[in-house]
């Protein structure tokens, strides 16, 4: 499934590939979110996709959390969420999806997305903006 590829690409880009638990699980849970966000993109907020960050992006901006997600984009300090924050951001069947798939509760879920979710953004944004292409291009480039 696409959630479970995104998961490993994601691991891996957080440094979780081979033995950083935490970067790993926090790369499966952020990637079933992106695959849910792919799937369950009726709406389309922003996605396109093959690319469901944009999405991601408009969903925190529209929560509310602008100034967060903009210095996960641009340079300097990542601020962070708190899961509170990222469950008011997210509609709830994607939250319940993304916890059923890895095996916690919601808010389980939104405090791991949470604690991941500005080094990914980070990480996928080396240009100060939210690439257009393809998600796991994108990953897979800046793991070389």
């Amino acid at each position: 499934m696409a959630g479970n590829d995104l998961g490993s690409l994601l691991g891996g880009l957080l440094g979780g590939a081979d033995g950083g638990q935490s970067g790993s699980g926090g790369g499966n849970i952020l990637g079933s979110l992106l695959g849910a966000l792919m799937g369950g993109a009726k709406s389309g907020g922003g996605a396109d996709g093959s690319n469901p960050l944009g999405g991601l992006m408009d969903m925190l901006t529209k929560s509310g959390l602008a100034d967060q997600a903009q210095s996960w984009v641009g340079p300097g300090e990542n601020q962070p969420v708190t899961g509170d924050q990222v469950a008011q951001a997210l509609p709830d069947e994607t939250l319940q999806k993304v916890a059923q798939d890895a095996g916690v509760s919601p808010q389980q879920a939104a405090d791991e997305i949470a604690q991941v979710l500005p080094q990914a953004v980070d990480k996928l944004t080396p240009q100060g903006q939210v690439p257009s292409g393809s998600l796991e291009d994108l990953i897979r480039q800046q793991q070389l």
